[in-house]
């Protein structure tokens, strides 16, 4: 039975200081036409993305021979979701077309790692957790901290069998995708709504007549 949990997650936590896509205040649009960016570790996204990466990293380590190619798609797929996350952020600032584009990259780099732990537990023979078993509601509680990183799920990757852990990554990759998912929606919702850079160039550009006339 394949599993999909069904967590509501914000797209940031609620004490970050940041939100996911760094409007522009009052003051920044009058002066600027370069909205703030980066940031991309305060994304609940991103650090998701990030354990994903530590995850899969270790759990090839553990449970994949030496010279399995699939060693080297798994953890490239884990790095590119993480790596187009924190790129797409720094390239909103000149082209939220190019945002949108990692993040889709990213989306579609984890979606490929789901389908490869998911393969991994199938030829074995291994089970999928259900969505609503008492071991994936533990799984999706270890990861409802703020900030949480890898150590909070080291003990349980690092001393279980291999299709607890693998498990445990599908757990987090659902998440991840989640987010992603409404990272997306807001990314195209705040293009249709703002522009890109040109509109902004050339509404800066009004403004600074305006003000001169």
């Amino acid at each position: 039975m394949s599993y999909f949990p069904c967590l509501a997650l914000p797209l940031i936590y609620p004490s970050s200081p940041r939100a996911i896509h760094h409007p522009m205040t009052a003051e920044s649009e009058n002066h600027s036409f370069i909205p703030a960016h980066g940031g991309y570790r305060e994304l609940l996204s991103y650090q998701k993305a990030e354990i994903v990466y530590d995850l899969t990293f270790r759990f090839c380590q553990r449970f994949l021979k030496k010279g399995d190619r699939t060693i080297d798609q798994m953890v490239q797929a884990a790095r590119s979701g993480k790596q187009n996350i924190a790129e797409g952020t720094h390239a909103s600032s000149t082209s939220k077309e190019m945002e949108l584009k990692l993040v889709n990259v990213a989306r579609s780099s984890l979606e490929e790692l789901l389908l490869d732990y998911q393969d991994y537990l199938r030829v074995r023979d291994l089970g999928i957790w259900d969505k609503n078993s008492k071991e994936a509601r533990y799984a999706r509680q270890l990861g409802n901290k703020p900030h949480t990183t890898y150590e909070s799920y080291r003990e349980s990757c690092e001393t279980r069998p291999t299709e607890v852990v693998a498990n445990i990554a599908l757990c987090l990759i659902h998440q991840t995708n989640y987010l992603l998912d409404q990272q997306i929606r807001r990314l195209e919702k705040d293009f249709v709504k703002q522009g890109g850079l040109r509109e902004r160039m050339t509404k800066a550009r009004l403004n600074y007549r305006n003000q001169q006339a």
